[in-house]
């Protein structure tokens, strides 16, 4: 009885194991989560980059919400859903007018339906002061 007991269990387990490794949804996948601009001149304060992602989920993917560090960085995302298999890009600008000179590494938060409801993505750069 004992045996029994213990097989049915240790059955159970491994089907509830099963298909707990099989989630169903969307997934976000990028291709780089901190992109680095490089240096720009002051006299030149903005610049612009694109986060490259991909849906390897098996749901459609929604951004619900895309927010900056501060509002020198702007983020622009589709409201559309990205279908399975499909690419996106969230276009980021860096505006540096009135700000100091130098190094800067700031962040975006990005709202999903995806297994990853919530991911920071990072820009970093220098803007090189005025002669």
């Amino acid at each position: 009885m004992k045996k029994l007991l213990v097989s049915t269990l240790m059955i159970m387990t491994l089907v509830m194991v099963a298909f707990a490794d099989t989630e169903t949804g969307a997934d976000i996948k990028f291709e780089k989560t901190t992109i680095d601009v490089g240096e720009f001149p002051e006299e030149s304060p903005v610049v612009k980059t694109e986060f490259k992602f991909t849906n390897t989920g098996n749901a459609p993917l929604i951004i619900h919400q895309a927010v900056a560090s501060c509002g020198c960085t702007i983020p622009q995302f589709t409201k559309e859903p990205i279908k399975v298999g499909e690419t996106g890009v969230i276009e980021v600008t860096y505006n540096g007018r009135n700000k100091f000179p130098g190094k800067f590494k700031k962040s975006i938060t990005i709202r999903t339906n995806s297994k990853h409801a919530i991911m920071r993505l990072f820009i970093e750069g220098e803007m090189i002061p005025k002669k």
